[in-house]
């Protein structure tokens, strides 16, 4: 299993925001790079970063640090945030990203195109509080049943979903156990990554030791950032 450390982009500072409430944010670094190269120091095998300025906007707004990021480290990237159409997909292509995630655009009609084209650099990334999916930088939570979207990903050709649970994020209480093991036992097709909650290596063991599905791995942010959790210790963990 992974340990993907995240990294959060916001005005050019590397950040978290308490459960995704742009009003409560904590900078954390001024150089989302150097961020980024420390976290393969520790051995991380992939980096998360989330562009909040392009998910917030609805367009990317820190290509250019995110493609820095990419050219900095050996290690793939993921970038989510902002991406809603081909032309966006294609520019994180050239800027040398392997991993794509995509929110709320996966039920847009452009979607079937993106898909055909950028088959195995696609992840849906979805975002649920009590189930219910978020969308627009976690702002709306619709009537939509997480479990329905994620059907519905699957039968457009998406193999790998990153699943957050907002109610836990940054709150440093531990993931949604529960969550995450019925979303592995209902789709044993697909490959989940868990984000959420997680705040201490026994969070990692715990998820470590689900048996059903595909467990591909765990994202973290504000527990490295805090102290909380070693990322070089977390990765000796699950190895």
């Amino acid at each position: 299993m992974l340990i993907i450390p995240a990294i959060d982009i916001k005005n050019g500072n590397c950040v978290r925001l308490l459960q995704g409430d742009p009003n409560k944010e904590t900078i954390y670094s001024n150089d989302p790079v150097e961020m980024a190269i420390s976290f393969q120091k520790a051995k991380a095998g992939l980096i998360h970063i989330v562009d909040l300025d392009g998910a917030f906007q609805g367009k990317p707004v820190n290509i250019e640090i995110v493609s820095k990021i990419a050219k900095a480290v050996s290690i793939p990237v993921e970038i989510g945030g902002g991406i809603r159409n081909i032309e966006t997909v294609e520019l994180y292509v050239k800027a040398g990203i392997e991993r794509i995630i995509m929110g709320s655009a996966v039920l847009e009609a452009g979607f079937d195109e993106i898909i055909k084209k950028y088959k195995d650099k696609i992840i849906a990334g979805i975002d649920a509080k009590d189930s219910m999916v978020a969308v627009k930088g976690w702002k709306d939570v619709t009537t939509i049943k997480a479990d329905e979207l994620i059907a519905e990903v699957i039968s457009k050709g998406v193999k790998e979903i990153i699943y957050t649970d907002i109610s836990t994020d940054g709150m440093l209480q531990g993931p949604n156990i529960a969550a995450f093991e019925h979303i592995l036992a209902k789709f044993p097709q697909l490959t989940l990554i868990a984000s959420g909650g997680v705040s201490s290596i026994e969070d990692i063991v715990k998820l470590n030791n689900l048996k059903s599905g595909k467990l591909k791995g765990v994202i973290t942010g504000k527990a490295i950032y805090d102290g909380r959790l070693n990322l070089s210790d977390a990765v000796n963990a699950v190895s």
